[in-house]
């Protein structure tokens, strides 16, 4: 805890998954002694009424989108002479991004401190009722942008699924892949949408689909959750055609399994329907 005074430097503070609610005391404190504050708001986002209660919360804040973060001068100018905290919804070393903010800071001999947060990674796993040590690589499934549509998400959830581990997969907010304009979530019916057509473009390419890729696509287990941390939360399991149908929701990420062992298919079945 602070003592209501902090030095000069760049405070990096987790805001938890998406209700204020779950940010700690700590996070808080710190947050309101910096002199200035600025919400990452490109890598994950607080809902609307979330969001308007930010400033009574902690004080003024000013939004920083992708240009502002990865090119950091304004940002970094003011840690030098005055504590800046820059905002995260989540955990704020979750993203390669304010990794690369540490390394900035070390540049320039700036202080360099991390107050986490709850993230909604963390949360997933945990929802899910699957077990978290049988989780491997973790998976962004981006937009597809133009005909420019990469493979290698698939291959990676692929390539977990034959090491038998479970594959979380975070859906892409921003279409433009600018980091500029308000992000807008995939939906679920556009995430598997684009698995199916990575499905075919790897079949295209190899000549043949995958033996561990012989179930249709649209046939998959999947866990749907949606807007984590929040009054809003869905947790949702299914084959892939039924998660597609999920309507509603802000921010979502699956989870696709890998077989299933001990207890999990029983927590997998209890989860289905849920709408």
């Amino acid at each position: 805890m602070t003592d209501g005074a902090l030095p000069a430097g760049l405070w990096l503070i987790g805001l938890g998954p998406g209700d204020l609610g779950l940010m700690t005391a700590d996070a808080i404190e710190h947050a309101r002694a910096c002199e200035h504050r600025f919400l990452e708001g490109y890598t994950a986002t607080l809902p609307s009424d979330q969001e308007s209660q930010l400033e009574s919360l902690i004080g003024p804040w000013h939004r920083a989108m992708r240009p502002q973060v990865e090119d950091p001068a304004e940002i970094l100018a003011l840690a030098q002479t005055s504590p800046v905290a820059l905002l995260v919804v989540g955990d704020p070393m979750q993203a390669t991004t304010h990794i690369d903010l540490e390394a900035h800071c070390d540049e320039q001999s700036i202080e360099f401190s991390v107050i986490p947060g709850l993230s909604a990674t963390s949360l997933a796993v945990s929802l899910s009722g699957l077990q978290s040590y049988r989780f491997g690589r973790q998976v962004t499934l981006p937009f597809a942008y133009g005909d420019y549509l990469p493979t290698s998400p698939l291959e990676l959830i692929d390539a977990n699924y034959r090491s038998d581990l479970h594959t979380l997969v975070l859906l892409d907010l921003d279409p433009t892949g600018m980091g500029v304009d308000q992000p807008q979530p995939m939906s679920p019916l556009q995430a598997v949408e684009l698995l199916q057509k990575m499905a075919e473009r790897l079949a295209e390419r190899e000549g043949e689909t995958r033996d561990s890729m012989s179930t249709p696509i649209a046939q998959w287990d999947s866990i749907l959750l949606s807007d984590l941390g929040t009054p809003d939360q869905r947790v949702v399991s299914g084959n892939l055609e039924d998660i597609a149908e999920v309507e509603g929701g802000r921010i979502h990420c699956l989870i696709l399994p890998a077989e299933f062992s001990g207890l999990e298919r029983e927590a997998y079945e209890r989860r289905k329907g849920q709408r």
